[in-house]
C-alpha cells in the first residue's frame, strides 16, 4: 500500500493531522426459504475512510475504491473547512503493539460449498423435532483485513474473520429462533441451533396464560444482552455523560447493580469477535472495567469526547464499517460474577424479548414482549407460557440480580451468563 505514505505526502503539507482507515474483506453468504437455499452470494469489498483536522476542525470522506484516495482526500480536506472547531489535542501517536490477530482463522475457507454444508447441519438438526417447520435461515463467512495509519507516524494491522448461523422455524402460532457465531468454523455448532430453534417452536405451542403479578425471572443471555444494550450500555457512553443524557452521570464510587455483578470491555479476549489491540483510532486498548462488584468505576471514552471532557481516550472507539466514523461503543462487553445453579427453582424463563429498543435509556423503564417464556421446574424447562410482558425500570431490576449461571455465550459484541432477577413485574392476563 504505497500509495498511503502518498496520501500522507501530500496531506500533510494541507492539514496538521490526517488518519486512514482501510478495509478489505472477502465473504460468502446464503439464505434459506424453508429448507431451500433462496440466495447465495459472494463479494470482495475494499474501503478507505479519511479523516483530517486541522485547528480543531474535523472533516471525513469516505470511498469503496481506495484508488480514488486523492479525490476522497479533498473531500476530506473540504468538509473540514465547513467544521465547527473544537477542543482538539492531537491524534495517538504510535506504540509497540502484539502482532498476533486474536479472533481470525488462517485456514477458514471462504466458499459456497462451506455456507450450503451449514446449512444442511442446520437443517438436519431441525429435523429432531419433525412437528416444526422451518421458515428461515443464513449462513455466512467472512473475513477481512484492516489498516490503520495516522500522520503521526502509527502503521497497525490486523485481521479478523466469523462464520455466523441462525434458523427460525414455526410450529402452529409459535416460532423459534436461534443463531450463533465464531472466529472459526470448529467452534459453531450448526446442527444445535437447528435442534434449538425447532424445540423453541414447537415446545411453545399450546402454552397457557399466567395471571399478573411479581415473579422470579431468568432471562438467557439473548434476552439479556438485549435490554443491557438498549438501557444500562448506553448510560455508561461518555458522550452521554457528558451531554446529561446518562441516569448513571456523577454516579463514580456509587453501588449500581447487585454486588454479585462486575461488568467490563475485554478486548485482549482471544477468540472473541471484537478483539483487537487498537481502537477505532489507533488508540491502544485495554481492558475497561465499568462496574466492579456491584460499584461503578468508569465510563467510556473516544479522543473527541474525552477532550470536551478534560480526560483521556479508554480506547473505546469503534466504527460500523470502514464509512462510519469513529464513536464510542465497546469491543467484548463481559458481565461476569460468582456463579451458581439458577433453575433449580420454580422461575419463569424467557429465551428472548421483544420491543426493547423502544426502553428509556434515560429513565430505565421498559415494557417488553416475552418470546419463548418457559416455567423452570425440576432443573429444566416445564409447561411453555402464552402472551404475556415483562415491565419494570432496568436500573432497579440489575440490583435484584440474586444468581448468574453457570455458562456463558456470545451474542453479538456482548458475553454473558443467563442471569436470575428476583420480583420481576409480568404482565399477563
Amino acid at each position: 500500500m504505497a500509495w498511503i505514505e502518498e496520501l500522507f505526502k501530500q496531506g500533510e503539507k494541507r492539514v496538521d493531522e490526517l488518519e486512514v482507515y482501510c478495509f478489505s474483506g472477502t465473504s460468502v453468504s446464503a439464505d434459506l426459504k424453508q429448507r431451500r437455499v433462496s440466495l447465495c452470494s459472494s463479494s470482495i469489498e475494499t474501503g478507505l475512510c479519511i479523516r483530517t483536522i486541522d485547528k480543531g476542525k474535523i472533516g471525513s470522506s469516505s470511498t469503496n475504491d481506495p484508488q480514488q484516495w486523492q479525490a476522497c482526500l479533498d473531500a476530506a480536506i473540504a468538509g473540514g473547512h465547513l467544521a465547527t472547531q473544537q477542543e482538539w489535542r492531537g491524534l495517538p501517536d504510535p506504540v509497540t503493539l502484539p502482532v498476533e490477530d486474536l479472533a481470525y482463522d488462517p485456514s477458514l475457507v471462504i466458499e459456497p460449498a462451506m455456507a450450503h454444508d451449514l446449512l444442511r447441519e442446520m437443517l438436519n438438526g431441525a429435523a429432531a423435532h419433525p412437528e416444526a417447520s422451518v421458515t428461515s435461515g443464513g449462513a455466512g463467512i467472512a473475513a477481512g483485513e484492516i489498516t490503520f495509519a495516522n500522520s503521526h507516524g502509527i502503521r497497525y494491522a490486523s485481521r479478523q474473520s466469523e462464520v455466523s448461523i441462525s434458523l427460525e422455524a414455526i410450529s402452529g402460532q409459535s416460532t423459534g429462533y436461534e443463531f450463533d457465531h465464531a472466529f472459526s468454523r470448529a467452534l459453531v455448532n450448526p446442527e444445535r441451533v437447528g435442534e434449538q430453534a425447532a424445540f423453541l417452536a414447537s415446545r411453545s405451542a399450546g402454552g397457557k396464560d399466567i395471571p399478573s403479578g411479581e415473579y422470579d425471572v431468568i432471562l438467557s443471555p439473548m434476552a439479556y444482552a438485549d435490554l443491557l444494550g438498549n438501557i444500562f450500555v448506553p448510560a455508561l457512553n461518555g458522550r452521554n455523560v457528558l451531554q446529561g443524557r446518562s441516569k448513571l452521570a456523577g454516579r463514580i464510587g456509587e453501588s449500581v447493580t447487585a454486588p454479585l455483578l462486575s461488568l467490563y470491555d475485554d478486548p485482549h479476549r482471544k477468540g472473541a469477535g471484537g478483539s483487537t489491540w487498537f481502537d477505532a483510532e489507533g488508540t491502544p486498548t485495554r481492558r475497561l472495567d465499568f462496574v466492579r462488584d456491584g460499584i461503578l468505576t468508569a465510563f467510556a471514552y473516544d479522543l473527541k469526547t474525552a477532550y470536551r471532557a478534560g480526560k483521556g481516550s479508554t480506547g473505546s472507539a469503534i466504527r460500523g464499517g470502514f464509512a462510519g466514523l469513529p464513536a464510542i461503543g465497546h469491543h467484548n462487553f463481559v458481565v461476569d460474577g460468582k456463579r451458581d445453579e439458577i433453575f433449580d427453582e420454580p422461575a419463569i424463563y424467557v429465551h428472548s424479548v421483544v420491543g426493547a429498543h423502544t426502553a428509556n435509556p434515560m429513565s430505565g423503564d421498559f415494557s417488553v414482549e416475552m418470546s419463548n417464556p418457559f416455567w423452570v421446574k425440576d432443573g429444566g424447562l416445564a409447561e411453555p407460557i402464552r402472551g404475556a410482558m415483562l415491565s419494570g425500570n432496568f436500573f432497579d431490576l440489575h440490583r435484584q440480580v440474586v444468581a448468574l449461571g453457570k455458562e456463558s455465550r456470545a451474542v453479538g459484541s456482548y458475553i454473558l451468563p443467563p442471569v436470575k432477577i428476583n420480583k420481576v413485574r409480568v404482565i399477563g392476563k
